[in-house]
């Protein structure tokens, strides 16, 4: 099994602490990290769920992929994170298996972590990161 666990789910936000305040309201959820990724025009806060997160992502500059997806879909749901024991052989498993990569090759991502995008067109409409602590 290459996937360990649900490292994440991302929703995509417009306002950011409107988001974290009804998560903070309506389930007690608690920040567990925050960080800006430039490379990828967002800033993100995580809200620790068990062993998972639930990942607030909101755009840092129009031309983000979160701006492009919140401009095309509106908010809600962006991608489910997987956690993998190692980035680049998930990956690799992936595109054997018919996955169509947006990364080719893992890079950094936030907290740390090494991750890869696939498409969403070769997995069944649903964008996937995988992340490697």
């Amino acid at each position: 099994m290459i996937l360990t666990e649900i490292d994440h789910v991302a929703i995509a936000v417009r306002d950011l602490p409107a988001a974290i305040n009804y998560y903070q309201r309506a389930f007690g959820a608690t920040v567990d990290h925050r960080e800006v990724v430039e490379r990828d025009g967002v800033e993100e806060v995580l809200m620790k769920v068990a062993d998972s997160y639930i990942q607030l992502l909101t755009p840092t500059r129009p031309d983000s992929p979160v701006a492009k997806a919140l401009d095309k879909r509106g908010e809600g749901l962006h991608h489910v994170g997987y956690r993998v024991a190692d980035c680049a052989a998930a990956l690799k498993a992936m595109v054997a298996a018919g996955a169509t990569p947006i990364d080719t090759v893992p890079r950094p991502g936030s907290r740390g972590t090494t991750v890869a995008f696939i498409h969403p067109k070769g997995s069944f409409g649903t964008l996937i990161e995988l992340v490697q602590e």
